[in-house]
């Protein structure tokens, strides 16, 4: 799962139109993309306390839900 560098996930709504501040830790292929839908968890790795799916075009968020 792509952990987001975001404290709430009302702070990850409020980034939209603005590239995603993230940690890729899969160690197998990057869950990164630059185009699609993507699950992730926040605040931080360890620090599990919310999830969403982020959609993203060129590298921009465009929804969170």
């Amino acid at each position: 799962m792509l952990v987001v560098n975001y404290k709430r996930k009302k702070d990850l709504k409020e980034s939209l139109g603005m590239p995603l501040r993230f940690q890729d830790t899969s160690i197998h292929s990057p869950e990164y993309k630059e185009t699609g839908k993507m699950c992730v968890v926040g605040p931080g790795a360890y620090d599990r306390k919310w999830y969403a799916q982020v959609w993203t075009e060129d590298g921009l968020i465009v929804k969170v839900k």
